[in-house]
Order: structure tokens, then C-alpha cells, then sequence
């Protein structure tokens, strides 16, 4: 799909989410339409770029280095600290 090529999608949006959204567009001085577009292309962005680093953390690992270091990490409860 080139630049000039466009993809009408019926969007479905809580009221709450499409009342924020058409304020922080308001405050950018853009469309909602525009606003979303960019949100999504950031959105994938970041999503991209997270799975590229991954595969290249994964990819310099070795089998076992997980095992090797949960190995080495104490065996003790959790603290009650750590509860989410």
C-alpha cells in the first residue's frame, strides 16, 4: 500500500477513550483521524522495536543460560514486597 492509498477501518471506541483521544487531538491542533493514525504508527513502532531486540538478545544466547542463572539466584520466598 503506497503512501496516497488509504484503508477505511470502522473504529469502536469506549466513549471515555474517544473523549480523551478527540481532546489530546484538539490539543495537538490535529484530527481525530490524524491523531489515532499517529497513535497506532507509534504504537507499532514501539512494538517492532522491541521484538527486534529481543531476537537479538535471543539470538546470542545458548541453551541453558536461563538454567545457569536461576542457578545462581537464592531459594527464597518471595517478600511481601514483591506482591503486585
Amino acid at each position: 500500500m503506497t503512501q496516497a492509498q488509504r484503508y477505511k477501518y470502522p473504529l469502536h471506541l469506549p466513549q471515555s477513550l474517544k473523549e480523551t483521544a478527540a481532546r489530546m487531538a484538539q490539543e495537538d491542533g490535529v484530527s481525530l483521524n490524524q491523531w489515532i493514525v499517529a497513535a497506532v504508527a507509534q504504537k507499532i513502532g514501539a512494538v517492532q522495536t522491541a521484538q527486534d531486540f529481543l531476537k537479538a538478545r535471543a539470538y546470542k544466547s545458548a541453551r541453558g543460560d536461563l538454567t545457569r542463572l536461576l542457578d545462581k539466584a537464592p531459594d527464597v520466598p518471595p517478600s511481601p514486597e514483591d506482591a503486585v
